[in-house]
C-alpha cells in the first residue's frame, strides 16, 4: 500500500521552552493576529464546511455532495482521515440528481468500507492495492452505480481522499478542486474535461472567448457515458497551512478566483465562508446549481 500505517502516525515533538524572554503589553490588533495565526493545534486535524444552492435560475439541484471525516489520537501517534465528493449532474429533471447522487454515495460508501474500517479497526486488514488503485476502483463503483441507477444521465464526480498529509485526487468532468494558500495563490489541482477547455489548449480559442462560449457546458468526459474512460488521479501533499476547496461550475464559473480568495481568508469558519460564497454566486446570476467543500487546514 502507498502509504504504511507507521507512516500516517506523526508523533508530537516536545514543547519549546524559552528563557530570559521579556515581555510587554500588546496591542489589541496585535493580540487578534496572534491568537489566529499562533495557536496550537493538537491533536492534528482539519475542519469541513459546506454549502449547496440551487441556484436563481434551475427548479430543482441536480448537485450533489458526500463527506465523511475521522480522527485517531492517542496522545502520542496522531492521523487524519476524510473522503470529500462533490458530483454535478446532467440529463435532465430525473437523470441528472440520480446520477450526481449515486456517483456521489457509491464513491463515498466505496472509500469509507476500503479504507475507514481497516484503518481505525483493531482487526481488519489492511488493502493491499495503492491509494491510487483504490480511488481509480472507486471511480468505476461510481460509473456502475450511474448507468444501473440512472441511464442516459451523467454526472462529473471530484472526489478526494485525506490520508495522514497526504491528499489523493480522482477527478472526471469540469468540477474543479483548488488548493488555497495565505499569501494568496489559488493553485487548480484538476484539469477541467470540457470541450472549450481543449479548445484552449490547442489555441483555438482566446480565454475571452472560452467565457461565453455556446459549448461551454459540453464534456468529453463524465460518468455515465458508454465510452471507456480514465479518470484523473494524483497524490499531493496536503496544503498545510491552508485549504482546499471542491466546487461545482456553478460557483467558479460565477466567481473570480480573487473573489473566493477574499471571501474565505476573511472568514474563519468554513461552514459560513461556504454560505457567502454560494451567495456570491447568486449575486452574480445563479444560472446554475451551487455546490462547495471547504477543508481548512493547520501547519
Amino acid at each position: 500500500m502507498l502509504n504504511s500505517l507507521k507512516n500516517l502516525f506523526r508523533r508530537k515533538q516536545p514543547k519549546k521552552i524559552f528563557v530570559n524572554v521579556e515581555t510587554a503589553p500588546l496591542s489589541e490588533e496585535q493580540l487578534k493576529r496572534v491568537t489566529r495565526q499562533n495557536i496550537e493545534i493538537s491533536p492534528t486535524q482539519f475542519i469541513v464546511g459546506c454549502g449547496q444552492s440551487v441556484g436563481k435560475q434551475r427548479d430543482h439541484n441536480e448537485d450533489a455532495i458526500f463527506y465523511f471525516s475521522a480522527i485517531f489520537a492517542d496522545g502520542n501517534k496522531d492521523v487524519q482521515f476524510g473522503v470529500f465528493v462533490v458530483a454535478d449532474g446532467m440529463g435532465g429533471h430525473q437523470f441528472g440528481e440520480v446520477a450526481s447522487g449515486s456517483a456521489a454515495r457509491a464513491m463515498g460508501e466505496y472509500l469509507v468500507q476500503k479504507l475507514y474500517f481497516p484503518l481505525f479497526s483493531i482487526e481488519s486488514e489492511m488493502p493491499t492495492e495503492s491509494l491510487q488503485e483504490i480511488m481509480e476502483n472507486g471511480v468505476k463503483n461510481a460509473q456502475n452505480a450511474v448507468v444501473r441507477n440512472a441511464p442516459g444521465g451523467g454526472t462529473t464526480l471530484t472526489a478526494v481522499l485525506i490520508l495522514g498529509e497526504q491528499v489523493t485526487i480522482a477527478h472526471v468532468g469540469d468540477s474543479r478542486l483548488y488548493n488555497i494558500y495565505p499569501d494568496g495563490r489559488m493553485e487548480a489541482m484538476t484539469n477541467d474535461h470540457s470541450l472549450v477547455q481543449r479548445l484552449l489548449e490547442l489555441g483555438q480559442i482566446t480565454e475571452k472567448e472560452a467565457e461565453n462560449h455556446p459549448n461551454k457546458n459540453v464534456l468529453y468526459r463524465a460518468l455515465g457515458q458508454s465510452e471507456p474512460f480514465k479518470p484523473d488521479i494524483q497524490t499531493s501533499p496536503l496544503p498545510k497551512p491552508g485549504y482546499i476547496l471542491i466546487c461545482s461550475d456553478g460557483l467558479w464559473g460565477l466567481v473570480s478566483e480573487d473573489e473566493i480568495f477574499r471571501i474565505i481568508s476573511s472568514e474563519e469558519c468554513p461552514s459560513k465562508a461556504c454560505s457567502l460564497l454560494v451567495d456570491a454566486a447568486n449575486q452574480a446570476g445563479g444560472p446554475d446549481n451551487i455546490s462547495a467543500v471547504l477543508i481548512k487546514t493547520y501547519s
